[in-house]
């Protein structure tokens, strides 16, 4: 608990067990607080400020801690400086000064430990540790969230000579075990990838705002063998201003023969230490993050070498004896194990994807095949990907090679049936690293010709090449690139020397940190595998994920001409329908849903235009093979969707529908629509026995407010279009120079988007329903949108956005927002409004809401025909049981931090959903709202605690 002094008259009691400690606790509120003698009485000493409304009691008590106590309590907060928030650690007293800055100024100089909230660009409040082991804070306003002026204005003034003399000695020597500040360096390496600008924008700002030094090392490990301020340079919070938005590494990243060397380490070693860099983030692929675990293997021995042959002092041995270095992934190829994604892998794949769409569209014209290459050496990752996303024809990867021959028949025989079918175009797609099982190279070429002669194809190849590097980052790579170098700089801050270096992954959905040793490790150990013949354990050393894509992919492509895998008895009838918004990704769904269904022997049926058209016009049709050929990469809904539940058209007649035509299994795609209309379907079980079957919902909304899910179909697209518009909006903002756009986004009652958009767009706030806009909050945004606009006046890329849900506030409309803030900014800045509208919505989807689709929807099936028995005894049971398990047979499909799972509607629906809101009752977004808005350096009102 806060002790509050911000308010009016309060009087605080301290305790110290000694004399000694009594004085020293007088000297640092006297002569550093600036406190003065008020009474004494018997062991009690009275301090107070010049109108008496502070009041410090100071006790003598044997029983209070002793100074050995006292200094292994502030060695714990010490180690936790810039890593947790001390307030929530333990009570605090927190006293109203009239110059923070000049108090911050006061403590720095006698070298006393600060941490300032919510940085040191603009200081709210700061708080240190008493000699007598209390955490005590200052403010300098009533209200404890009023912004104060930047620090770097003032400069210490009026410290008395006598003053620094009397206490100077005890701070000093209790600083002696204080954690030194952290100097952060970053550096990309290896080949470039997009995110990468956005990772080190990351952690330049994450490591300012946790009090530590920035640098930057150009050129990679090229930079490091070089040294010199040319480059290892200190970057400022406005150095990567407008990084987001920009494609490969603005750092720059170089191969460097000498650093493979001890020597060129040796260099690098004395150069991080002249530049007093104790903690280094690497950005790169396995070969530079191996490269960054053996500097740091090696920094004892090196460090002794420098000291040895005189090139560093025995201080500068003792103070950069550790070197702590986190590993952030950048590699387009994604082949790095143990993550699911790599910085950059998505945003090549979405290249591809565009570049196959386009030429889909002139294969098909002419009837034409098209090979087209891709990237990946040792890693398949990109063409697997690609080939789900774009329903190509046949993939070839390194990690699932065939004979020489047998890879021939297989695609001519695959190829044939298709076209046989009727499908008029043709598109195979080969990574650079295909092979033979003989580990002969598959060139593009080879394939064209094989599919000339073979099958008499007019057929064209196309290499994409570095086109898949270039370009901006697509959203997904944004957010995991800001997230993860935020995690790094906390990464380098708590490790020790004996914790190994971390990696910072990704599993589903949540970030966690990884061995980098292991990791490495087991990704050379793929190619290894390839090249020693051993297939089999190259994909077994991939995630399950990618063994899970590779199978799903074989499935769905088999669809129209191998025999089913179920025998006859085992094979069902299966239904999907779409609810509520469009969404990208839906079709996918309902494409991969249909095709694995055809290879597995299920009778797949769309029901069109929702429950309402079932309802009224019986709209059920089987689904064919070369009817949805194509689906897999179009927008929209092709088998229409409305927002009407079943109990709003007639729950009845949807009944009879679903017993005419036998469904054996229901696959609901939608939104918060099909959340509810699963509930009513589950509840109605016991008077329908034609809903006793197994239900799916994959959630498919923009606004990503399914309950049971972190992720929807159709966020990951409306991100991407929302951060396309927003990257003109704030090219035009940064061409006036003084004028900050107000954007209105979509979400309903979700402020996921809007979250999500402020991270990958770098707005300097975000408004959100589940917080409202409050005024105090508002004033507060506008005085830093003023203070921001003063110091870059002149400056470049110096647009500002605001984004605001459409209905974070139904008074303060995006338009009164706009008004507002121009009105309070005195000239300062200008403002104007843009409402993307459904534009959010998206065009084609992302390739991220297209494969995600397909597992989920595969999964979906997999769960029907897992579930489908344990209903078979109770399907006309006249006794309906009340049972958890049976009711857990109409489950919600979602990723919940690092899990895909189903969870019954049942208990999301009774537990974990606010029903009038049309939101989950936990919001998983909060930790990035509190990311985004440190690393644009606002200040947020918070909400006082329950």
């Amino acid at each position: 608990m806060t002790v509050p002094v911000v308010n009016g008259s309060s009087c605080v009691s301290l305790f110290a067990s000694s004399k000694e400690l009594l004085d020293h606790a007088i000297n640092f509120y006297t002569n550093i607080i600036g406190l003065t003698f008020h009474s004494e009485t018997g062991n009690c000493i009275y301090l107070a400020n010049k109108d008496n409304k502070l009041t410090i009691e100071l006790n003598i008590d044997e029983n209070g801690p002793s100074e050995a106590d006292i200094n292994a309590k502030r060695q714990k907060f010490v180690h936790q400086l810039n890593i947790h928030d001390w307030r929530s650690m333990e009570s605090s007293v927190v006293i109203k000064c009239a110059n923070l800055n000049q108090v911050i100024v006061t403590l720095q100089t006698f070298k006393q430990p600060l941490q300032i909230s919510p940085n040191e660009l603009f200081p709210n409040e700061v708080y240190t540790i008493d000699p007598l082991g209390n955490i005590i804070g200052f403010n300098a306003a009533s209200h404890p969230m009023t912004l104060v002026p930047p620090m770097e204005k003032l400069k210490p003034q009026g410290l008395e000579s006598a003053a620094m003399s009397a206490s100077s000695s005890h701070f000093s020597r209790q600083d002696e075990g204080f954690k030194r500040r952290r100097n952060i360096a970053v550096m990309t390496s290896g080949g470039d990838a997009p995110g990468m600008n956005a990772n080190v924008r990351a952690v330049v700002r994450a490591a300012i705002f946790r009090g530590c030094k920035a640098f930057a090392i150009m050129e990679g490990y090229e930079g490091l063998v070089r040294g010199g301020p040319d480059y290892i340079k200190e970057m400022t919070w406005h150095d990567v201003r407008g990084y987001l938005s920009e494609g490969g590494t603005n750092i720059g990243t170089a191969r460097c023969k000498e650093f493979r060397e001890r020597p060129g380490r040796l260099l690098g070693c004395k150069h991080l230490i002249e530049a007093g860099i104790d903690a280094l983030i690497v950005c790169g692929g396995d070969g530079s993050l191996t490269g960054a675990d053996l500097f740091r293997a090696e920094w004892p021995s090196l460090i002794q070498e420098l000291k040895d042959n005189g090139d560093i002092t025995a201080q500068q041995y003792d103070t950069y004896k550790h070197l702590n270095i986190c590993g952030t992934v950048g590699s387009i190829d994604n082949d790095m194990a143990t993550t699911d994604a790599t910085i950059g892998a998505y945003s090549s794949l979405d290249r591809i994807c565009k570049a196959i769409d386009y030429i889909d569209a002139t294969a098909n014209s002419h009837s034409r095949a098209f090979v087209v290459e891709v990237m990946g050496r040792h890693c398949g990752w990109l063409a697997l990907m690609a080939g789900i996303a774009t329903s190509s024809d046949y993939i070839l990867i390194p990690e699932k090679p065939s004979s020489s021959k047998g890879w021939q028949d297989q695609m001519c025989t695959i190829v044939g049936k298709h076209r046989a079918e009727g499908k008029r175009k043709t598109i195979v797609i080969v990574a650079e690293g295909a092979i033979t099982s003989d580990l002969i190279p598959i060139t593009a070429n080879e394939v064209k010709d094989v599919l000339v002669e073979r099958l008499g194809l007019d057929t064209r190849v196309t290499t994409l090449g570095h086109v898949q590097r270039g370009g901006t980052a697509v959203a997904y790579d944004r957010m995991l690139a800001t997230l993860q170098g935020v995690e790094a700089v906390k990464a380098v801050l708590e490790v020790t020397p004996d914790t190994p270096s971390p990696l910072i992954a990704i599993e589903e959905n949540k970030i966690v940190r990884k061995p980098l040793v292991e990791a490495v490790k087991i990704t050379k150990s793929v190619a290894a595998a390839i090249e020693s013949k051993d297939f089999e354990r190259a994909m077994s050393l991939r995630d399950s994920e990618f063994v899970e894509h590779l199978s799903n992919f074989m499935a769905m492509n088999s669809a129209n001409h191998n025999e089913p895998s179920l025998p006859v008895n085992k094979r069902k009838r299966i239904a999907i329908l779409n609810i509520g918004a469009p969404a990208g990704g839906m079709n996918s769904a309902v494409y991969a849903f249909a095709t694995y269904c055809m290879s597995r022997g299920h009778t797949p049926y769309a029901i069109h235009n929702g429950f309402a058209g079932l309802a009224r016009h019986e709209s059920v049709r089987s689904m064919k093979w070369l009817e949805i050929e194509g689906w897999n990469s179009v927008g929209g809904s092709e088998i229409g969707t409305n927002r009407q539940t079943p109990e709003e058209t007639d729950i009845g007649m949807i009944a009879h529908y679903f017993e005419k035509y036998q469904f054996d299994g229901l696959v609901i795609v939608g939104g918060f629509e099909g959340f509810v209309s699963l509930d009513q379907l589950e509840k109605a079980r016991a008077m329908y026995p034609a809903f006793r079957i197994p239900m799916v919902l994959i959630p498919a909304t923009i606004s990503n407010n399914v309950p049971g899910t972190e992720y929807s179909l159709g966020s990951d697209t409306c991100l991407n279009s929302l951060m396309d518009y927003c990257d003109v909006v704030k090219q035009s903002a940064s061409a006036t120079r003084d004028r900050a756009f107000i954007i209105e986004v979509q979400g309903g009652n979700s402020g996921y988007i809007a979250t999500y958009a402020s991270l990958i767009s770098g707005a300097q706030a975000s408004y959100v329903p589940e917080e409202g806009i409050a005024l105090d909050q508002l004033e507060l945004d506008i005085k830093s949108l003023k203070e921001t606009f003063a110091v870059d006046r002149g400056l470049s890329k110096s647009g500002k956005l605001i984004l605001k849900s459409s209905n974070a506030s139904k008074v303060l409309t995006t338009q009164v927002l706009a008004d507002i803030m121009k009105e309070e900014g005195n000239g300062e800045f200008d403002t104007k409004t843009a409402i993307p509208g459904h534009v959010q919505q998206g065009g084609l989807p992302s390739p991220i809401d297209r494969t995600r689709a397909a597992r989920f929807a595969i999964k979906a099936v997999q769960f029907i025909e897992d579930s489908v028995d344990k209903l078979a005894e109770y399907k006309f049971s006249l006794d309906w049981p009340d049972d958890n398990s049976i009711s857990a047979t109409a489950a919600v499909l979602g990723v919940k931090s690092s899990h895909l799972r189903f969870k019954s509607i049942r208990q999301l629906y009774d537990f974990e959903t606010e029903i009038g809101k049309r939101m989950p009752k936990k919001v998983h977004w909060t930790r990035t709202r509190d990311v985004a808005d440190q690393l644009v350096g606002r200040t947020r009102m918070r909400p006082p605690p329950s």
